[in-house]
């Protein structure tokens, strides 16, 4: 399906485990779904400046700045980042991203988010540190897996016909009222 409709871009066919004979967290097609990987874009959250966060009003001086292969996320922190993969979803089609176990098993969470049908872009991942201690996430490595549900029928409405706020989004992207 992701082939056909041109869904994934980059697409990887098969599930890659293995990069430069080093063994990675994977990434690519799996039995029902895609592992995506994150770019080497990251934000921090930092409470230097105290702001409040507040979703209608987001103070982008809540975050750092980062660009590297891998994002230290500080204790009972967060980061977000996005994928390399950039989508465009069917009309038909309602995906969901779901975080990978091997970054669970640590305490690392990533956000339940759906992608509805008809919205394109780069997925802006949110990534949980549950645990006391720094956490790390590798760019270019498999972080959360996309499942694909297909539909009989085409929805009503659409994210596009919405004009939906986040839409073509681009790079990491921080909250829309």
């Amino acid at each position: 399906m992701a082939e056909q409709h041109g869904m994934i871009s980059p697409f990887e066919p098969g599930q890659v485990r293995e990069h430069e004979g080093q063994r990675i967290i994977s990434y690519g097609t799996s039995s029902y779904g895609y592992d995506v990987r994150c770019s080497t874009e990251f934000k921090i959250f930092t409470n230097i400046n105290s702001a409040i966060v507040d979703p209608k009003n987001f103070d982008a001086s809540s975050f750092v700045d980062i660009n590297s292969d891998v994002c230290i996320i500080p204790p009972n922190s967060f980061a977000l980042a996005r994928t390399i993969e950039s989508f465009k979803i069917p009309r038909n089609v309602l995906t969901v991203c779901l975080g990978k176990s091997t970054y669970a098993r640590c305490g690392i969470i990533v956000n339940v988010t759906p992608l509805e049908p008809e919205w394109e872009g780069q997925v802006t991942l949110e990534f949980s540190n549950t645990t006391p201690l720094p956490a790390k996430i590798y760019a270019h490595e498999g972080v959360a897996q996309m499942l694909f549900f297909e539909s009989d029928e085409i929805c009503e409405t659409s994210y596009a016909d919405r004009a939906g706020k986040y839409q073509g989004q681009q790079g990491v992207t921080l909250p829309k009222s």
